[in-house]
């Protein structure tokens, strides 16, 4: 009966990820060329035997559609950002990165990405009251019973939408270019500010494929070693860098219950294939049609403040660079995470050449 174990589990991370996929429709990305990143990536991992799969990643959605202000910006963000994340994961550069700033600056970043989603969140429910604090009410009960994230945000979103459609008869029509099942070249733009929001969507990849990559390892029993993370992250970038020209959405990683299956990387694949039809078929984009965008402020804002925040704070906090760490932190929440991480390793490695501490 693995089969059925491994099919449940690849089932639960798919609705986690629908919602997430329909936030990307609403940021204004094609759903159907970012099938073809899942299926590259399935195809990947199926014969790498890789057991940490990508899909919609609620961060760096939140912070590409913070970051640009149009379809455009947002895709040459996510294109720049996919090609400094190829460098990276080719030239196993990732842990070398992460030894280099050490755990507590990197922690220190996360935590600041948590307080990011925190106030994108709030800002999603005051542009939409009636939808947005419910979906914040609704995740934060079903947090405190369950303290599990996959009930979290089905509650919240599935709440959400119910009164949406049945209480305000909620209905929106989507652009064309987000459903329409053919392919749209979108021609990168070059500018200070998308290398900035390209640098810092990689920083947050670098944190996010470390800290995601090795937990979802973890589950299988076993920690990933450095070439298994360098392989997702060179995954996860080509996803990003085909899908991006197309106007698609970014796929990353997750922290995925496939890897607690009998078979986590058969689960982990049949995920993302099952993701890949939904997306060829056109099915999300008749879904969100009556999921207002909103509803997903409930799970945004306890990612960001319950679960990414009080963590990574706390690794950050501890031992000699707490304070370092600590501006790191708040440069990232108050502006983005290339600057606080940035600002991180400036204090890091300047301040003892000029003979000063912290």
């Amino acid at each position: 009966m693995h089969w059925l174990a491994d099919l449940l589990a690849a089932i639960g991370v798919v609705l986690n990820g629908l919602p997430q996929g329909i936030m990307a429709m609403t940021l204004g990305f094609a759903v159907f060329p970012t099938a073809f990143s899942f299926g590259l990536a399935a195809l990947v991992n199926g014969v790498a035997g890789s057991v940490a799969p990508i899909s919609f990643q609620a961060e760096s959605l939140a912070l590409t559609g913070h970051l640009g202000k149009d379809l455009r910006e947002r895709t040459s963000i996510i294109f720049l950002g996919a090609g400094i994340m190829l460098i990276i994961g080719l030239t196993g550069s990732l842990t070398k990165i992460v030894a280099l700033l050490g755990n507590q600056i990197m922690a220190g970043m996360m935590a600041g990405v948590g307080i990011m989603l925190a106030k994108i969140a709030l800002q999603m429910s005051r542009e939409q009251p009636h939808f947005g604090w419910l979906s914040i009410g609704l995740a934060a009960a079903t947090y405190l019973v369950t303290k599990n994230l996959v009930w979290t945000i089905a509650v919240s979103v599935i709440g959400t939408s119910l009164y949406a459609v049945l209480g305000e008869r909620y209905h929106v029509t989507l652009p064309a270019h987000v459903t329409a099942r053919r392919f749209q070249f979108v021609k990168p733009r070059f500018n200070l500010k998308i290398l900035r929001g390209a640098l810092s969507l990689a920083c947050l990849n670098i944190g996010a494929n470390i800290s995601y990559g090795l937990i979802t390892g973890q589950m299988t029993g076993q920690k990933p070693n450095p070439v298994d993370l360098n392989l997702l992250t060179s995954t996860q970038a080509l996803a990003d860098f085909g899908t991006s020209l197309l106007g698609g959405a970014p796929v990353e990683t997750i922290i995925s219950a496939t890897a607690s299956a009998p078979e986590p990387v058969f689960a982990g694949v049949l995920m993302m294939i099952i993701m890949a039809v939904i997306l060829l078929l056109g099915w999300l984009p008749k879904i969100g049609q009556y999921v207002p965008s909103t509803s997903i402020a409930g799970f945004l804002f306890i990612l960001g403040a319950v679960v990414t925040f009080p963590e990574n704070a706390a690794t950050a906090l501890q031992g000699s660079f707490g304070p370092v760490a600590a501006l790191t932190l708040v440069v990232t929440a108050l502006i983005d995470p290339f600057t606080g991480l940035l600002t991180g390793a400036l204090l890091k490695f300047g301040l003892p050449l000029l003979g000063l501490g912290l």
